[in-house]
């Protein structure tokens, strides 16, 4: 990925306040049509750099990283709602003077598709694998809650993190490991706290398919050939519900394709944001 990035200027931070007065931090970088990006629960605004990605998309747009509230330079309020996550995102869009591409991965995704009912200001929406259960899937991690919450009270942070990565989120011991090497480790960490009441907000989310009638904004849906039957499921839900919408697989990939093919996944989203945008 690095031989096909352009030098760029330093990302240029800004704020916007969501509907219920938290200051929602992002930052900017990149010129053109205006991209937002949405990390996933256990992540934070660096994720977007591990293998390149966001300086990718920056030399063809202008990339706002958004930083999830409780964390960075993001505020918080005392009572956690899923809806907040996504009025935040909508926030965010609709400070932004030109229609926005949203582009949501994993608790992101979904959060982003929460949001794309909430403002008027879309032009494209982009969703990889968000934490939908349907059909036959359902989330069963009321113990992990509640062992998360008791390491995290003992301030085992990192344990809560590795639980969390191993027994939620589905990683081998390895890829654990590599993302103990990444250097958003350390922040990683300490946003571990924020999990639990982010795991509960999404056990607790029902999808109806009757609330996306209307979102008619042309919609991307990623999806990795080797991710779990849940994800799977999800997306072609998602296919089924949003009137405008289209897959694209990821052949060989599982749930992070924007970091084990990262030249790939640039590659899918550029393309369906011209398509998109042709008349």
């Amino acid at each position: 990925m690095t031989d096909r990035m352009a030098e760029t200027a330093p990302p240029e931070r800004g704020t916007t306040t969501s509907a219920d007065g938290t200051e929602i931090a992002f930052e900017r970088s990149g010129s053109g049509p205006p991209l937002v990006l949405v990390y996933g629960n256990s992540d934070v605004q660096q994720f977007w750099e591990l293998a390149g990605v966001r300086p990718a998309f920056a030399e063809h747009c202008t990339v706002y990283a958004i930083e999830r509230r409780g964390r960075g330079e993001s505020g918080d309020a005392g009572a956690y709602q899923l809806r907040r996550e996504a009025e935040d995102v909508s926030a965010v869009v609709d400070s932004i003077d030109d229609p926005v591409t949203l582009l949501g991965h994993s608790g992101g995704a979904l959060y982003s598709l929460e949001a794309a009912r909430r403002t008027d200001n879309l032009c494209r929406l982009v969703l990889y694998e968000p934490p939908i259960h349907v059909g036959n899937h359902e989330s069963d991690v009321e113990a992990e809650i509640t062992e998360m919450t008791g390491l995290l009270a003992d301030g085992a942070n990192e344990e809560a993190l590795v639980l969390f990565l191993r027994d939620v989120a589905g990683l081998t011991r390895t890829e654990i490991d590599a993302a103990r090497s990444e250097p958003i480790w350390r922040e990683m960490v300490d946003a571990a706290h924020l999990l639990p009441r982010e795991l509960e907000a999404i056990v607790e989310y029902e999808f109806d398919a009757a609330r996306f009638a209307a979102t008619s904004v042309p919609t991307l849906l990623l999806s990795g050939s080797e991710s779990p039957p849940v994800y799977r499921d999800a997306t072609n839900a998602l296919d089924d519900a949003l009137p405008n919408s289209q897959i694209a697989l990821f052949e060989g990939e599982e749930h992070a394709a924007m970091l084990t093919a990262p030249d790939r996944f640039v590659d899918e989203v550029l393309a369906f944001t011209r398509e998109a945008g042709k008349p």
